[in-house]
């Protein structure tokens, strides 16, 4: 049993990780709090005094926010609905015996560790493109006219751009919590009688339940933050701005450093809103 002292001793030799990592966090957050109350243009004068609320009046009253907003969530809904589907269908096959398992295991792996720009930019010039992409000799060779993805499609193109990326996290995660499935249970059920659907909807489905609201936690939080695969892909344009990129968009335009950082402050408002609803959602999964 820890004594006193050696507590103590704990707590000072753990003291610096912890300050570090507090400053690591809280000087950011203090600063954009900060210049969100500034008019700061470091091109055009520097700091030019305190506006108020001005910069989140401004921010939240232009006629790009909601749709910004509106845009990033669909983004997200759509990511976590394909990643979650496909990553129980994945985890369930590469669950199976079959030959080159382990070989097959990391090519479905694999595109977690591509850059998300590397990604994007090979979707677009590889995939997507209307006149030498993969999808236009497709629809060329069923004699359909060739769909300019990034325009007519620009939101679809985005969420299966960033589906592909994140599929391999949550199917890594689902797979580990597939193979920690009692093979009894499976028996049973089959000895009971029970059918493959009935099996996968009463007994594996539940299992997974813990494992899913992991990754839909994990994954919104990153995905809010989406960024890259916009800006190399769309830049912002037919719809698929979101509110990162907004924000970007208004410090770079107005040079307005103020302005995007009360865009900053909305971004983690609604980052924060929707981990704790997700928060709660695994709370009642792990307490079951």
């Amino acid at each position: 049993m820890a004594t006193q002292s050696s507590r103590s001793a704990a707590r000072l030799m753990m003291a610096p990780a912890v300050i570090l990592l507090l400053g690591w966090m809280l000087v950011p957050l203090v600063m954009t709090l900060l210049f969100s109350f500034k008019k700061y243009l470091p091109l055009r004068g520097g700091d030019l005094g305190w506006v108020g609320f001005d910069n989140y009046l401004r921010f939240v009253t232009s006629s790009a926010f909601w749709p910004s907003v509106w845009a990033t969530l669909i983004i997200v809904g759509g990511v976590l609905i394909i990643t979650v589907v496909l990553g129980v269908l994945l985890a369930i096959l590469l669950n199976q015996p079959m030959w080159g398992q382990g070989f097959v295991r990391i090519l479905v792996i694999s595109p977690f560790f591509v850059m998300p720009t590397v990604s994007a930019l090979v979707w677009k010039n590889m995939f997507m493109d209307p006149v030498n992409g993969l999808f236009a000799h497709l629809w060329k060779f069923f004699g359909a006219a060739p769909l300019e993805w990034l325009s007519q499609a620009s939101l679809q193109s985005i969420i299966l751009i960033v589906s592909w990326q994140w599929l391999p996290f949550a199917t890594l995660i689902l797979l580990t919590a597939i193979q920690s499935l009692d093979r009894e249970q499976l028996e049973a059920a089959e000895m009971d009688g029970a059918t493959p659907l009935q099996r996968f909807g009463y007994v594996t489905l539940p299992h997974l339940g813990r494992a899913i609201t992991v990754v839909v936690l994990i994954q919104t939080i990153f995905l809010l933050g989406i960024f890259a695969e916009i800006f190399v892909t769309t830049q912002g344009s037919f719809g698929t701005r979101t509110l990162t990129y907004l924000i970007y968009q208004r410090v770079l335009e107005s040079q307005n450093v103020g302005l995007g950082s009360a865009g900053g402050v909305y971004a983690i408002i609604l980052a924060n809103i929707i981990a704790i609803f997700l928060m709660r959602m695994v709370g009642k999964n792990l307490d079951k």
